[in-house]
């Protein structure tokens, strides 16, 4: 495969190039979404809008978020959290999928990790108070705590005692709370069919590593790792046993080194039409090698970098347009003024910067703007392609300027 056939190949399966929806997606095609998108990484940073709720919007458009909020938070919710990548939502019906790994993370902390081998009471507490409450946020829990056991049980004492508790699989996420996690007993949060025996530890983790070549459509062994943070040695074997039974197939990909595999249903259209402004986190630009690989797209989140040595942004988003990753803009969403800040816009170095249409990229942030409910876009001139874009968003609800945006608190 060329690299261009196997940056298709990647956008085809993560549900690019199908066109965008002629009316505005219903919950059945972001249940849809979300499982082809596997996983779905949640973030808390809502600087232009939360993450999570990015990806959908890429491939569908104008939706309305609290589909998603209903699938993934609310009392009928089809989807749970759980460390499948990063924090991400997974399908209820897949918790069974993950229980080796809630048994290894259960073994190794009480085998090595002071925390917990030293609050053994505390984590008994925790266990008998949500079984007296049900389930609960942690700041409730934690008012809670100090008042019953005095000030050595801290906040973040009960916090990391929750947290473990989630990692073993005893504790479940029973939805959000103004994004905050609502925590109660497995058993209080998830249907019985999602309680059964956990799946074999191989099986489950050869089901992942298929699951993984379905959604990235083509990979090498790390990038097929990556997907749900697999061991490789682990993912060695399920690839194996994949490619045996005919649904993995060896590829060579042009410029890659490492030995590659596609999987047996993933298409490699030509041409795609796609245009979308994606999260730091969307499954496309989250593995930065391979973004690096693919697209020649060397992209690093500034969140955590000081701002003076911010090359892009704070928050700088990935441009995609048709089949390449031209350029990116740091969005910021100033909802007490109800305007767009267009904090810096760029055109990257590489060959894929000629593709950076600036008229495409315009509309894109006007369809930004208009699914956050914001009327006024605000252009500030910093980045390569700042004064082309302010020019084609010149018109009665734009203002092009030069914009002081430390006014507005992160």
């Amino acid at each position: 495969m060329t690299t261009r056939q196997a940056g298709r190949t990647l956008l085809a399966a993560q549900g690019f190039g199908g066109g965008a929806p002629t009316r505005e997606p219903g919950r059945q095609r972001v249940e849809s979404t979300i499982r082809r998108i596997a996983p779905l990484q949640l973030d808390a940073v809502n600087v232009f809008a939360r993450s999570h709720y990015l990806p959908l919007f890429a491939r569908l458009g104008a939706y309305d978020p609290a589909a998603l909020d209903a699938l993934a938070f609310g009392p009928k919710r089809r989807f749970t959290e759980y460390w499948a990548h990063e924090a991400a939502l997974i399908p209820i019906e897949d918790w069974p999928l993950w229980g080796w790994k809630m048994a290894a993370l259960r073994a190794k902390d009480h085998r090595a990790d002071e925390w917990a081998t030293g609050n053994v009471a505390m984590l008994d507490w925790l266990r008998a108070s949500l079984a007296d409450s049900g389930p609960v946020l942690a700041s409730a829990i934690e008012h809670e705590s100090n008042e019953r056991r005095g000030p050595w049980w801290g906040w973040s004492d009960v916090k990391l005692g929750l947290e473990h508790l989630f990692r073993w699989g005893e504790v479940a996420i029973d939805g959000r709370t103004r994004f905050e996690r609502r925590y109660g007993l497995a058993e209080h949060v998830l249907p019985a069919h999602a309680l059964v025996t956990p799946t074999a530890r191989a099986e489950a983790i050869r089901e992942l590593v298929r699951r993984s070549a379905v959604a990235i459509g083509v990979g090498t062994l790390a990038d097929l790792a990556d997907v749900h943070r697999l061991r490789v040695d682990d993912t060695r074997h399920a690839v194996r046993d994949l490619e045996d039974a005919g649904e993995l197939v060896p590829v060579r990909v042009e410029g890659w080194r490492q030995r590659a595999w596609r999987h047996r249903d993933a298409r490699s259209p030509r041409p795609i039409r796609a245009g979308a402004l994606l999260s730091p986190f969307d499954p496309v630009a989250w593995d930065r090698d391979r973004a690096l690989r693919l697209f020649g797209f060397h992209y690093r989140i500034e969140i955590y970098t000081p701002e003076p040595k911010r090359v892009f942004g704070y928050y700088s988003l990935p441009i995609l347009l048709d089949d390449a990753l031209v350029g990116r803009l740091d969005l910021k969403a100033d909802r007490a003024n109800r305007q767009l800040l267009v904090q810096s816009a760029w055109r990257e170095e590489s060959p894929a910067g000629a593709a950076a249409d600036p008229d495409r990229i315009a509309d894109l942030v006007r369809a930004a703007a208009a699914w956050q409910g914001l009327p006024t876009i605000r252009v500030r001139h910093r980045g390569t392609l700042a004064v082309e874009l302010a020019s084609r968003l010149d018109g009665q609800e734009v203002v092009s300027e030069l914009v002081d945006t430390a006014v507005v608190s992160e």
